[in-house]
């Protein structure tokens, strides 16, 4: 049983926002057939409704028994009068109600002059500016956005960490693999090359996970949290995979210089005591 309060509204046509996806539209009610409503689907969804589910209103104070006939696909991104439940004609005029006129306006200045005026000539009439409100919704997303990248860049510096202890770890093992390499005869060059291409290969893994998953995670989370069409910025992207990878191969020639500058007995030495 739901029980809430419901800003309905009633029409014979639909509107650009709208769509019907299940059942039939009935615009104008028929005497002597049940009232029938079209419902949005999130609401449908929610109710877990079907077409003919009864639902029953109360209209101040008068029970109004209807039937679902039909789910529309509704738009709620618009700015403008969308609703969850809509009524045909024929049902809702004796009842309490009250007319939206959405209007838009070029500046500020025009917007308040507007009001104004519509003030002191319908002093009954509420004008509300939305514009205000956007820009209050913009300043609390742009907050969100604002811990977000923090908490990425944050991640982004943690996973760097990780990168460069891994990279550490494995010294002692490229100091014995170019040691060996030296011994047999191997040229600097190519030892600088087997390291270049060994960590170019670590950066580019470990940069194509992080950044396959960052992506993956976004998609998710538009596709199913937020409803919204998921498209990726691939600029910053392709600098952030390019920019680790170029940093994880020059720290990598760096920890191995060493290697290619003292001979193979002075190396071990050092390294191995």
């Amino acid at each position: 049983m739901w029980d809430r309060e419901y800003r309905v509204t009633f029409r014979d046509t639909l509107i650009d926002t709208e769509e019907i996806v299940d059942g039939q539209w009935e615009g104008v009610h028929r005497p002597g057939q049940p009232v029938r409503v079209s419902v949005s689907d999130n609401l449908q969804r929610a109710m877990k409704a079907k077409i003919g589910t009864r639902l029953v209103f109360n209209v101040q104070g008068t029970r109004l028994e209807t039937e679902v006939g039909s789910v529309r696909k509704v738009n709620f991104n618009r700015v403008q009068t969308n609703f969850l439940v809509v009524f045909p004609k024929g049902v809702l005029e004796p009842a309490p109600q009250f007319h939206v006129v959405v209007s838009r306006v070029n500046s500020a200045e025009q917007s308040a002059s507007f009001q104004s005026a519509l003030v002191r000539r319908y002093p009954n009439i509420s004008a509300i500016d939305l514009t205000q409100i956007l820009k209050s919704v913009d300043e609390v997303l742009g907050k969100v956005s604002f811990v977000i990248r923090f908490m990425a860049l944050f991640s982004i510096f943690t996973g760097l960490l990780v990168l460069l202890s891994s990279i550490y770890q494995g010294k002692f093992a490229r100091i014995r693999e170019s040691v060996l390499l030296r011994t047999l005869g191997a040229s600097r060059r190519i030892i600088l090359r087997i390291i270049a291409l060994e960590y170019l290969l670590l950066g580019a893994l470990a940069c194509l996970a992080g950044v396959g998953l960052s992506v993956l995670g976004a998609w998710a989370l538009a596709r199913f949290a937020f409803k919204i069409p998921f498209e990726p910025d691939c600029l910053p992207l392709a600098l952030t995979f390019f920019s680790i990878t170029v940093i994880t191969v020059v720290i990598g020639l760096l920890n191995s210089r060493e290697v290619v500058r003292k001979p193979p007995l002075e190396v071990l030495r050092q390294e191995l005591g």
